[in-house]
């Protein structure tokens, strides 16, 4: 069912995050759980703690706790769409959330955008208020079955770079 979705969810970041990770809008499992990445089958909560030697978080708020403890920001790139469930490629009528008030806020040093989409709207829409470049990192969500969770954990090591 097409749905516009106005997106629900606060920016995680504060004064000392260094990366900002960007999904394209909040599927409606994370909309039901109030924070990003929340369906079960997403492995971006198994792939970011193995990477940085963490224990995987199993609450909204030890998760809202890891990424900032590690100086990581999240956001989605979209402020609102038309969307089908989760479906990146049934969305229609982007409109980009502003995000100068956390490149202002803190000192980001990449901004990473998780799966095509999220990349190809972040250029579109983002960057040209913005002025900053992404880098594209393939999709933790269980549609992007192609790839296994080492190929997620060797693409994802780029952030290390940056924190």
């Amino acid at each position: 069912m097409r749905q516009n979705i106005l997106h629900p969810l606060e920016p995680v970041f504060d004064s000392r995050s260094r990366v900002l990770v960007l999904g394209t809008m909040p599927s409606p499992k994370s909309r039901e759980q109030g924070f990003y990445y929340a369906h079960p089958r997403n492995r971006f909560w198994t792939v970011l703690p193995a990477l940085l030697g963490e224990p995987i978080p199993k609450s909204v708020s030890d998760r809202k706790a890891l990424v900032l403890r590690r100086h990581i920001a999240l956001w989605d790139v979209l402020k609102s769409c038309t969307i089908t469930g989760a479906a990146d490629s049934s969305i229609k009528d982007p409109v980009p959330n502003d995000l100068r008030p956390i490149l202002s806020a803190a000192p980001i040093r990449a901004v990473f955008t998780t799966g095509g989409k999220a990349h190809t709207l972040y250029r579109r829409l983002c960057m040209p208020l913005c002025g900053v470049e992404d880098i594209p990192l393939p999709s933790t969500s269980p549609a992007n079955c192609a790839m296994s969770e080492a190929d997620l954990k060797e693409a994802y090591s780029i952030l290390l770079n940056y924190l």
